[in-house]
Order: structure tokens, then C-alpha cells, then sequence
């Protein structure tokens, strides 16, 4: 999975409560890939309320 903060749909209204920014920092500007194994991970740690989840909402434009 490709993460693109600059893309995403709540860029700027979700942030706060998106693990990219835990794990991160302020994400505008960032890039990631994750792994299924490491997408997997993140979500045991969100649905044990250890870390919020990601609030990734992609659009449908590309960051050039």
C-alpha cells in the first residue's frame, strides 16, 4: 500500500488522529509503502487501541 498525504481526501482534517502522523510526524509532504504484513500489524495495534488507525482516503489524482 502506497501512502500519499498529499492525495489524501482528509489531508489536513484527519491527521491528528492518523497513525501516519504517530509514526511520522506531521505527514504533509510524506510518501510510505507498507507491506500487507506490516498494513496487518498496524491494524492489531489500532484495534487494540495501542495506535489510532490510518484515515487514509485517497483521491483519485495522482501526486505528480
Amino acid at each position: 500500500m502506497l501512502i500519499e498525504c498529499e492525495t489524501c481526501q482528509v489531508r489536513n482534517l484527519a491527521c491528528g488522529e492518523c497513525v501516519v502522523t504517530v509514526l511520522l510526524g506531521e505527514p504533509y509532504e510524506r510518501r510510505m509503502d507498507i507491506d500487507e504484513g506490516e498494513r496487518r500489524a498496524l491494524t492489531v495495534l489500532a484495534d487494540a487501541g495501542l495506535i489510532p488507525p490510518m484515515r487514509l482516503i485517497p483521491s483519485d489524482e495522482r501526486a505528480s
